[in-house]
């Protein structure tokens, strides 16, 4: 969809819907055609997207694993669809809000290669996989399969169906570096049993990176009649993957993440076979059975994040699903490979390309985690996370699309004085 296309479908708002930047649009026109690999390493055109965001100067930010910072783009749309909104109260809220809201379905459906009738927007990926969860069909004794590196919030929504429920939840650990996708693929099919109802799988384990054979344990599973949900809370804008390719029944994200949409913006998504079959978490009766509505009661929320996403999904296409991978998988060789033979450094990320991409995780040997931020961050101005725990032990870095490489320099340098002592 064109930016002209884009602004007839919304009406609503009047002719000022989005504010325009021809600088990012002249920009992409003058680098039409290039390869992706190779635009990925041409700085002049990254410093160009860089001067589209308001930079904390105190800090290196290497910590968007979080949340993805906004391009001045989008929070400007933001903060126009909160002054149109606001101006336009219940009329707008009463009128059409709901068209609107099908029509960011429609666009998220669209970017990821699904039906509308299978995606909601909720406020993140939390929200959106304990929807799954929480109401899911469970019974006396079924049994999930989990790893200790998925993220603790749906560790706790199962630990609740267990206390609930009386479901048995078995958990596996994913090793940092596999000797193949297949040990992956066995490690969750030595634990299904004839009580196995459901595998939760990361798209992209949080904490290193890693990004998993998601279609192969979906083949196992299905095979053996499990169902299969997806974390995929750092996959959507981050990698390039087609929804229908990996055949999962239910996945959610957080579009703040790598999409970089507005704070307490998600997805969900559920197979259209299996959407009858889940209890809502909050009621919303009067919606067909197999209605996704029917389990995204969303009551009274930020009318204006919602729009934001389209914005968000608008800049995300602009630049070029390729091109942004490309840079992101780049930035993080770039550094890695500096450091990943280093004595007294460990890289906890998988070295082959196609199991990462901007996110890899990196220890000091024989330094707490905890330490290593607070070093990073207060002798050479370097903002991440520590993570110590699940057979990781070291600090998550995650640059984004305007990181240089004089940044990441200070980081390799930062790291190799603290292996020394």
């Amino acid at each position: 969809m064109n930016k002209r296309s884009f602004l007839k479908t919304i009406p609503f708002l009047g002719s000022a819907l989005t504010f325009s930047f021809p600088k990012l649009e002249k920009l992409m026109e003058t680098y039409q055609g290039i390869d992706a690999d190779e635009l990925a390493t041409d700085e002049k055109f990254w410093a160009e997207i860089r001067s589209g965001y308001r930079l904390k100067p105190d800090y290196i930010n290497l910590e968007n694993g979080y949340y993805c910072l906004i391009p001045q783009e989008t929070l400007e749309n933001q903060i126009h669809h909160l002054r149109e909104i606001n101006y336009q109260g219940s009329w707008y809220m009463r009128t059409v809000q709901w068209d609107n809201y099908k029509m960011v379905r429609t666009r998220l459906a669209e970017m990821l290669g699904i039906s509308a009738e299978e995606v909601a927007v909720t406020r993140n990926t939390t929200e959106s996989l304990d929807t799954v969860i929480g109401g899911f069909p469970w019974e006396q004794g079924d049994e999930a399969i989990m790893t200790e590196q998925d993220y603790f919030s749906m560790l706790h929504m199962f630990r609740l169906q267990a206390q609930r429920k009386g479901i048995v939840n078995k958990l596996i650990s994913i090793p940092n570096h596999p000797t193949s996708d297949q040990e992956i693929v066995d490690l969750y099919a030595s634990q299904i049993t004839e009580r196995t109802k459901m595998i939760m799988v990361c798209h992209m384990i949080n904490i290193t990176g890693h990004i998993l054979p998601v279609r192969k344990i979906c083949d196992m599973a299905h095979s053996q009649g499990v169902e299969v949900l997806v974390d995929g809370a750092h996959a959507v804008g981050h990698i390039q993957f087609n929804m229908a390719d990996l055949d999962c029944d239910y996945y959610g994200s957080s579009l703040h993440k790598w999409l970089s949409a507005p704070l307490g913006s998600g997805l969900l998504y559920v197979k259209k076979n299996k959407i009858e079959k889940l209890w809502p978490l909050f009621a919303h009766l009067g919606k067909e059975q197999d209605s996704i509505e029917r389990i995204n009661h969303r009551a009274t929320h930020s009318i204006a994040t919602d729009l934001a996403i389209l914005n968000a999904i608008e800049y995300y296409e602009r630049i070029g699903y390729e091109n942004k991978e490309a840079r992101l998988r780049y930035i993080q060789r770039y550094w890695s490979d500096q450091v990943r033979d280093y004595p007294g450094i460990t890289v906890n990320t998988p070295k082959e390309a196609h199991k990462s991409c901007g996110i890899a995780n990196v220890g000091i040997d024989g330094m707490k985690p905890k330490e290593m931020a607070s070093q990073l961050l207060e002798k050479y101005h370097i903002w991440t996370v520590a993570i110590d725990g699940a057979g990781v032990h070291g600090c998550r870095i995650s640059p984004n699309i305007y990181t240089n490489l004089k940044e990441l320099d200070k980081f390799v340098v930062a790291l190799k004085e603290m292996a020394d002592g």
